[in-house]
């Protein structure tokens, strides 16, 4: 290695950087490194680990615990082609419940799911897929770079799909059956192998489904009974934004990226709430330097009981509470970097990043086995 090292980000500070213990959020926070090879952490306040699962397959994006205490994980199936140069990059394929110990419990498989499965405490997995498009509907999908198709003129449109605890499929959901390709067209500067690229799919009180729309900058509400769609962001008010999540008084919790945000010649990153009736923010965060806080890519916001959000700055491995007034309350850097292992990743990621796709807060309440021994 070089005297000085080539990684900026691992010349930095990690660890525990801020903490005001009078504003934050008590309770441990669940990541896990996207380059890593099985590990999730839980960290307290201080930044302390106080648990660590060792899963046997390197994340397919993140981690979370359900009610029960067990952990949901998406890990990445290995011996998989790639379907398209990015695929390795955000593909999964693994969805599994393991016990605090790293026990698998269950495990569901599909080579073809990809960013999103969200566990729900029922045994159920709401997911996102692929299908291929060739042909005429694959010219039907309008927008991208032109020519940048997949390998014989595809275009992998999404699917969502929800198995039950054995597997069976309950519901399904086509993009090519229920998307106009007029109204959702792909960013020109985006490739035309993966429309409309979801990168987040969870279930509504109503028993809808509430999805995110990358590369076509929307948030929508699909019908469970229909497939239509109920609801979509209007156009401008995010720009390929990630994990939107109900909020208790029915407004959406969305972290924006702000990649192409129209009418604004420096990009930045925020976290805002959209009122569903009026379709307008009625909430935002960003940095006071704005463009500090900018992620081109990932990133997630979970609202805390006290009204505090915690923000996971994804690329920069970076993670974050602010208070209601934008006060940052809490901040810690992960300090796990690695290279992907996926030579076609790496050749587009040679850095070793400390990414993660998303974090979560959890109070002791939601961990009873921590401290118990196990």
């Amino acid at each position: 290695m070089p005297a000085i090292d080539q990684n900026s980000r691992r010349r930095r500070p990690t660890g525990l950087l801020a903490l005001d213990e009078t504003a934050a959020h008590p309770g441990h926070t669940l990541y896990a490194p996207l380059t890593g090879t099985g590990e999730v952490y839980l960290v307290d306040l201080r930044g302390e680990t106080v648990h660590r699962w060792n899963l046997p397959y390197r994340p397919g994006r993140h981690a979370r615990l359900l009610t029960d205490g067990t952990l949901a994980y998406n890990g990445v199936l290995p011996g998989e082609d790639a379907l398209f140069p990015m695929w390795h990059k955000y593909r999964g394929g693994v969805m599994l419940h393991a016990a605090p110990d790293g026990t698998v419990l269950r495990e569901h498989r599909d080579p073809l799911q990809h960013h999103d499965a969200h566990h729900l405490d029922d045994g159920r997995i709401l997911y996102t897929a692929l299908e291929p498009l060739r042909g005429a509907d694959a010219e039907a999908v309008r927008g991208g770079v032109p020519g940048s198709e997949a390998d014989g003129g595809t275009v992998w449109a999404d699917t969502i799909r929800e198995v039950g605890p054995d597997g069976e499929l309950l519901w399904s959901w086509r993009a090519s059956e229920h998307l106009d390709r007029d109204a959702y067209p792909l960013h020109e500067a985006y490739a035309r192998e993966h429309w409309p690229l979801i990168n987040s799919v969870t279930p509504l009180r109503d028993g809808s489904v509430l999805a995110s729309l990358r590369s076509v900058s929307a948030v929508v509400v699909i019908s469970r009974g229909t497939g239509e769609i109920l609801w979509r962001s209007a156009p401008g008010t995010t720009s390929q934004q990630h994990a939107p999540t109900e909020l208790e008084d029915g407004r959406f919790l969305v972290f924006d990226n702000g990649v192409f945000r129209p009418h604004h010649d420096v990009p930045y990153s925020r976290v805002v709430e959209i009122d569903r009736e009026s379709g307008e923010i009625a909430w935002e965060y960003h940095d006071p330097a704005r463009e500090f806080f900018f992620a081109p890519f990932m990133g997630s916001a979970q609202r805390l009981p006290n009204g505090n959000t915690l923000v996971t700055d994804s690329p920069s491995g970076r993670l974050f509470e602010v208070t209601k007034d934008g006060y940052l309350c809490w901040e810690y850097v992960v300090p796990h970097f690695a290279g992907y292992r996926e030579d076609e990743v790496r050749g587009l990621f040679p850095a070793e990043p400390n990414a993660v796709f998303r974090a979560y807060r959890y109070a002791a309440a939601d961990i009873p086995w921590l401290g118990a021994g196990s």
